[in-house]
């Protein structure tokens, strides 16, 4: 890697806005031709996003000399062509492979979790009747006996997930981790063993924390050890989620960093700089046995650059080293682009390299602490990058992150190490397990108790950033110090973007006349919102759970609802969810009772809310009529909520309504 040198000063040629690192321009370039695959095919991304790649470019770019110019575009037009057709490619295998149909299955499993019962798992080397098929399977499973490993056999109906379209997450997710089918057997049996290593080694260190550790000390344990946060209790995953600590629990950076560190640490003095090829291979193995997540594989990639800089005397460059890994990720797996901890971790990375060092500055200029400075800067700049891909996947930004992360992420290799080395000893002693585990199951339990007693559920919520992703995007590269710029030009460039990204997330989520409908769709239920003169009512289909509902909500609204209305025919189902959501009112067809807790519901054909008027047409089929018009909802299987176009409420057969981005306005 060789990186453009700095032309001196006084010498009258232009200085470069950017020094030309080709494995950024690569990276840059994949990224590029990976989203403008999904914006065209799948309608992922707003192609404003595209803003960011374009400013990127126009730095890159000065200057102006023939040379430059024809290396920066051609390596970037290239890229983003391999990108875009490694994409294609990759959407043409995850649709391969036998349709949905009954079959007798057999797989390996690479992630489970026991709750309530039931396991959730992910398999891999699947088997349909015998046949190898390429591709994973999302499983849940009618027992808690199962563990990573384990190789099940069963026989149930399969089905096939879709392509991800319209920006459904669950859809991007699947496609991202190679989810192309789904089933949930009514039986099942485990008839043995993988011979993989790290599979078993997994399963073993699951067996072994908690049989010798309570329950939910366990489970952070392991959480804290793989990365799967999934077999946590869901309150405490969700006070981390909300917490903005999170990350902790996603074999990422700062495990491998201080794997790594504390490797080299312990070697350095016996073995040199030969040191780092033990830490990598440890940081190898462990990787293996987290079935090679995302971030676990960019610190290792960013760990083995570091690393092999350092054992021939060259100068690290902490960008290079990140967009290296980036591209080699993308490479392989161009689908990882839709993945979350792919945008996340290195997303929050980019931030710290990018960013930080202004904000360094400026607290060194105050006598800050260098150690609480270089905190604060990290958690600063990793979410002022990663807002978009927080907000976007949960729909609200933690308050207190910050604060807590200046306390989780010092205390991280306190908790981490010892558990690491005491785990490994207990797999060796499994008679002295319960001995060498009570430390870190002593530290965990603290953990759970102050989770238990402080709330850290604050958090910012009830809008989007729609098309405002993409801008805010576009704004941390004239904010990148690694850009150079004249402070005013700076300035005024920082200032053009600020305003449209507030145009963007105001047109996004106010509704200054009309009556806006915001709408959801996936395999896990439908939402409408309905909102007016300062009404809001939910609309939702017995597909619908909680989850799903709090969700979309906290994306688009985040104040009281008026009402929720029901449509489905399982009423009863229907009426229960809608009783756990923030509404006054639920109305329902037909009377039913709740079963769960008091509730108002109101059965009726007809109910008025402000200047919004809804119907009834059938359990499962409702019409509202709002500035003069008629838009009918129903939930059954069409490709949108809106199964009928609006049509004009009078009868003279004219248009007398605007239908655009959700707004209902009058002509």
């Amino acid at each position: 890697m060789s990186e453009e040198k700095e032309p001196e000063r006084g010498h009258g040629r232009a200085q470069p806005r950017i020094n030309l690192r080709p494995f950024l321009l690569a990276a840059a370039g994949l990224l590029c031709g990976c989203f403008l695959y999904g914006c065209i095919a799948f309608g992922s991304d707003a192609l404003i996003g595209g803003a960011a790649f374009v400013l990127l470019l126009l730095f890159l770019l000065p200057p102006f000399g023939v040379r430059r110019a024809a290396v920066v575009l051609g390596v970037f037009v290239l890229f983003a062509l391999l990108g875009a057709g490694l994409m294609h490619l990759n959407a043409l295998r995850f649709e391969s492979g036998p349709p949905a149909g009954e079959y007798s299955v057999t797989g390996t499993v690479e992630v489970a979790s026991v709750r309530g019962g039931y396991t959730s798992a992910r398999l891999t080397g699947l088997a349909f009747d015998g046949a190898p098929a390429q591709g994973k399977m999302e499983l849940t499973l009618p027992g808690e006996d199962v563990r990573v490993g384990d190789v099940v056999a069963f026989s149930a109906h399969v089905s096939r997930n879709a392509l991800p379209a319209g920006g459904d997450g669950y859809a991007q997710s699947d496609f991202a981790n190679g989810l192309r089918y789904t089933a949930a057997p009514a039986q099942y049996a485990v008839t043995g063993r993988s011979g993989n290593l790290f599979l078993r080694l997994n399963g073993a260190l699951y067996n072994v924390l908690h049989e010798n550790m309570e329950k939910d000390a366990a489970d952070i344990a392991y959480a804290l050890l793989t990365g799967d946060m999934r077999v946590m209790d869901g309150d405490v995953a969700e006070a981390t989620r909300t917490g903005g600590i999170a990350h902790v629990f996603a074999v990422s950076g700062m495990h491998i960093s201080v794997l790594y560190a504390a490797v080299m640490l312990l070697l350095r003095r016996p073995l040199g700089r030969w040191a780092t090829i033990p830490a990598l291979l440890l940081g190898t193995f462990y990787c293996a046995m987290c079935a090679f997540t995302v971030s676990s594989v960019r610190s290792l990639l960013m760990c083995a650059f570091a690393g092999g800089m350092r054992f021939f005397g060259k100068k690290y460059d902490d960008l290079s080293s990140l967009s290296l890994a980036a591209a080699l990720t993308l490479l392989v797996s161009p689908a990882q682009y839709f993945s979350v901890s792919f945008r996340l971790s290195y997303g929050a990375m980019a931030g710290i390299f990018l960013l930080s060092e202004p904000l360094s500055r400026g607290l060194r200029r105050y006598k800050v602490n260098a150690a609480l400075a270089n905190n604060l800067v990290s958690g600063i700049t990793s979410q002022i990058f990663t807002l978009p891909v927080l907000l976007g996947t949960f729909g609200y930004l933690p308050v207190w992150g910050m604060l807590l992360n200046l306390i989780v992420i010092p205390a991280l290799p306190v908790l981490f190490l010892p558990l690491v080395a005491l785990t490994a000893l207990s797999l060796v002693m499994p008679f002295a397990a319960g001995v060498l585990l009570a430390f870190p199951e002593g530290l965990l339990s603290a953990t759970l108790f102050v989770f238990s007693v402080a709330d850290v559920s604050a958090v910012i919520a009830g809008f989007s950033l729609g098309a405002g992703a993409g801008v805010w995007m576009a704004l941390n590269v004239p904010l990148a110090a690694r850009v150079r710029l004249r402070p005013a030009l700076r300035a005024a460039a920082c200032g053009a973007v600020c305003v449209l990204f507030a145009a963007c997330v105001a047109l996004e989520n106010a509704a200054f006349s009309g009556c806006r409908i915001d709408i959801a769709r996936t395999d896990r239920g439908a939402c409408a919102l309905v909102r007016m003169d300062g009404h809001a009512v939910l609309l939702i289909d017995g597909d619908a759970g909680v989850y799903t509902c709090t969700d979309f909500l906290r994306r688009t609204y985040g104040g009281e609802l008026d009402g929720v209305a029901v449509l489905s025919e399982d009423i009863v189902r229907a009426v229960n969810t809608a009783a756990f959501l923030p509404a006054r009112t639920v109305y329902a067809a037909y009377p039913t009772q709740t079963g769960l807790r008091e509730t108002d519901v109101v059965c009726g054909e007809t109910f008025t809310i402000g200047g919004m008027t809804f119907r009834f047409e059938a359990a499962d089929r409702l019409t509202l009529s709002a500035q003069g018009c008629v838009a009918e909802f129903a939930f059954d299987g069409g490709e949108g909520v809106l199964s009928a176009d609006l049509f004009a409420a009078n009868t003279d057969g004219r248009l007398k309504y605007l239908f655009k981005d959700g707004i209902i306005k009058a002509l």
